[in-house]
């Protein structure tokens, strides 16, 4: 090995020192024990999925996880196919897409109806996470009172967490939470005229 590799060699092993140090550090001051917040948003395609993955990991550990399915309606899913499977319970809001339905009223029933599901499953303790899918869009659409779900949020079990997924967040949501992604596009195949494809969509 030359002096030159050498060289490059010690500077990366330095480089992942430091590294090794700054995340270490970071890990020692990880103390706290709790349930986390945590919100997927942003105009990019994978918030759902996410959302389920983490699901699908926590079931993995042999934790129990429950689904509020608010905007999907009776599509067929993918991830529900399989987690029901393994135990997690289910609720669909079943509408489908509001601009499918065109309807207020019915919408707002739905909506409550899930929510009031909801409800139930954050103030389980038995529930170890419980994602509440889409439901930014029944908050924007203001089917459903934001406070209220602030209040459930805060009220729920100190270890559960809670997952909500959707565009468009409201501030109060955001303010509360513990973890924030945000999904952001660059390039979606639909807006190509590609259809959704079973499977890879949902």
């Amino acid at each position: 090995m030359s002096d030159n590799d050498e060289l490059k060699k010690q500077k990366h092993q330095q480089r992942q020192q430091k590294l090794k140090e700054s995340i270490d550090a970071k890990v020692a001051k990880a103390t706290k024990e709790q349930g986390i917040f945590m919100v997927i948003t942003g105009n990019g395609k994978g918030k759902s999925t996410a959302g389920f993955g983490t699901v699908l990991r926590a079931v993995g550990h042999g934790q129990k996880a429950s689904v509020v399915q608010f905007v999907k309606g009776q599509w067929p899913c993918g991830e529900r196919n399989v987690l029901e499977k393994l135990g997690v319970e289910f609720c669909v809001m079943g509408t489908g897409f509001t601009w499918n339905t065109q309807d207020k009223e019915l919408d707002t029933k739905a909506a409550q109806a899930a929510w009031q599901e909801a409800k139930k499953m954050l103030i389980d303790e038995s529930q170890d996470i419980v994602l509440l899918d889409e439901l930014t869009y029944m908050v924007s659409y203001h089917y459903i009172d934001v406070e209220e779900v602030v209040q459930a949020i805060k009220n729920r079990p100190p270890m559960q967490h809670v997952i909500i997924t959707g565009r468009a967040c409201h501030r109060a949501l955001l303010d509360i939470a513990d973890t924030i992604s945000e999904v952001k596009p660059t390039r979606h195949a639909f807006d190509n005229g590609v259809k959704a494809r079973i499977g890879f969509d949902y």
